[in-house]
Order: C-alpha cells, then structure tokens, then sequence
C-alpha cells in the first residue's frame, strides 16, 4: 500500500486545537515550544486559550496551523510512524510549508519565521476591502477559468483554488469577484458565496507578496526532503532544494492545483492519504476527487491511537 500524508490550509484553525497532544506527547509539545521561541512570542497561549479573531488573523493563523501539524507528525513519529512510511507529501497553501518541514527539507523555526512574513505579507499586500474570494460549487474547473476571465474585465479575478471536481474558489479585485458570482449562478452553480477572508490570495494581487516571500527565502536553508513534494503550482512531484524556493514564491500568486495533485498521486498508485493537522477539509475532498483513495484525519491522540490499531 502507497500512502501520502497532506497538510491542511488556512481555515482549519479553531481554539483548543493541539493542546491534547501536546499534554499526551513531549515531542508534541515541543514544536509548540519551538514555535514559541521562533517566533519570540506565546502564540501556543494564543492557539490553546486566546481570542478566535486573533488567531484568525493570517499573520498567527499560518504559523499555528504548521505548528499543529508538525506537532501530530512528531506524536506520530514517536509511536514508529515516520516520514519514510509516506511516498509523497503535500500540502494546501500554507500547508506546503508543513510538508516541506514534516519531510526535513525546512526546520520548524524557520517554517515558522516564514509563515509569518508570508502572512503579514499577504494580509499587507492588497488593502482592506480591495479584494475577495469567493467559493463556486458545482462548477468545473474549465468553467470557473472562463467565468473568472469574463469577470475580470479591467480588474483581475482568476481561479485561484481548484479544490476538487465541483468546488472552485475565485480571486481577485471585489467587484470582479462579485461579478463571477452572479456569472456562475447564471451558469448554473449549486451554490456561489463570498468568503470570509482577510485577502484575495493566490491570484496576481498578491504579487507584493511574493516579491517579499522571495527574499525571506533566499536566505533560508532548504534542504532535500526525505519524500517529495507534490507542488501546489505543478501538481507533480519535486525533491531539489532550487525547485523548491522557485515554487514556494510562484505559489504566492499561483493557483492551489489541489483536484490535479491528489489525481496524480493516485495516477502513482497511492490508495491511502492521512490528513496530518487541523480539520477534515482536505479528507472531504481527496474523497470527491479520488473514491478509491482511502483517507484518515489525524489530529489528536485518539486519532493516533485508533492509526496504531488499524
């Protein structure tokens, strides 16, 4: 059996999450820490006790939500369950970065130091207002690119996440974004709603963004990962540390290939993919892009333990 562990993206954050593992695992406990000390600030505090807001905010939501993955991957790794056991890893957005750190190619502290710049970057890139999202469902993909093309007009609004076979998400100036939402529900969408979120991420908007994420990365060490990488950007695999730093500041204004990256894992043979992190948003769509593959959540150590079992 072929398996890949994936890591979740913004959203999944809520309050409480990790406090269990890092009470029933020192390792886990201690990603917390080295978050902590990364950061020069107790966002751990914030994460298990704090306000739902704050931690909502990209600038603290991206670096807890790695700091929650890598903690299950290192309770995980604890029980005998390494790295190794996977053939791939991937990630959704920001969880890229979970990836890359779960597979040794990034240390926790600079995963962390780097999801914060790209957070604030991304948050600092367009002002408040300017931009949106919007989620399309019951629409292709193919469909989503020509509505997001007539919506534009003077502005820019692209599709930005191609989530699974029927859940698309657009990106780009308000008015653009507001304009594919009546287009798609012309077009036939089951549902088309406006998200919640603070900025039009993965779209040519964020460009100030990843002119920032490019020098925060030159400085950083990336090394090999110990499994490769399904990209965000190319819905294949890489393993060379250029590659990497080249597809992590594309990915900025790149859109998320999500449907396409779990197609081709299971085009490689892979039939089990584990969430490693918060939420079940990615298990939901791995299973309406590919029924064959089989999926697990693991984000606590319940989860764990019932992993050991099977």
């Amino acid at each position: 059996m072929s398996r890949a562990f994936v890591f979740p993206g913004q959203g999944a954050q809520t309050i409480g999450m990790g406090r269990d593992l890092a009470e029933a695992y020192p390792a886990a406990k201690a990603v917390f820490e080295e978050v902590d000390a990364a950061l020069g600030e107790n966002l751990s505090g914030l994460i298990w006790d704090g306000d739902a807001e704050v931690l909502q905010l990209t600038e603290n939501a991206q670096p807890a939500l790695m700091a929650m993955s890598l903690a299950c991957m290192r309770a995980l790794e604890s029980e005998g369950v390494g790295i190794d056991s996977a053939a791939y890893v991937a990630g959704h957005s920001l969880g890229e970065y979970s990836a890359l750190t779960a597979a040794g190619a990034l240390s926790i502290t600079d995963a962390a130091r780097l999801l914060r710049a790209r957070g604030r970057a991304m948050q600092e890139a367009v002002p408040v207002g300017v931009g949106a999202m919007a989620a399309l469902l019951g629409l292709d993909f193919a469909t989503v690119t020509e509505i997001a093309n007539e919506a534009a007009g003077d502005d820019i609004c692209a599709a930005a996440n191609d989530n699974d076979p029927a859940q698309v998400v657009v990106s780009g100036h308000k008015a653009a974004v507001e304009r594919a939402v009546e287009l798609a529900k012309a077009r036939g969408a089951r549902r088309a709603v406006i998200l919640p979120v603070s900025a039009p991420f993965h779209c040519a908007l964020m460009e100030p963004a990843a002119r920032v994420m490019a020098e925060a990365l030159a400085d950083v060490d990336i090394r090999q990962p110990a499994v490769p990488l399904v990209a965000n950007v190319t819905a294949a695999a890489v393993d060379t540390p250029a590659a990497i730093r080249s597809l992590l500041i594309t990915q900025v204004t790149g859109a998320v290939r999500w449907r396409e990256s779990v197609s081709w894992m299971a085009a490689q043979g892979v039939s089990e993919i584990w969430e490693i992190g918060a939420g079940k948003a990615l298990s939901g769509m791995i299973r309406r892009i590919a029924r064959d593959v089989a999926t697990r959540s693991i984000q606590g150590p319940d989860d764990i333990r019932s992993t050991l079992e099977a």
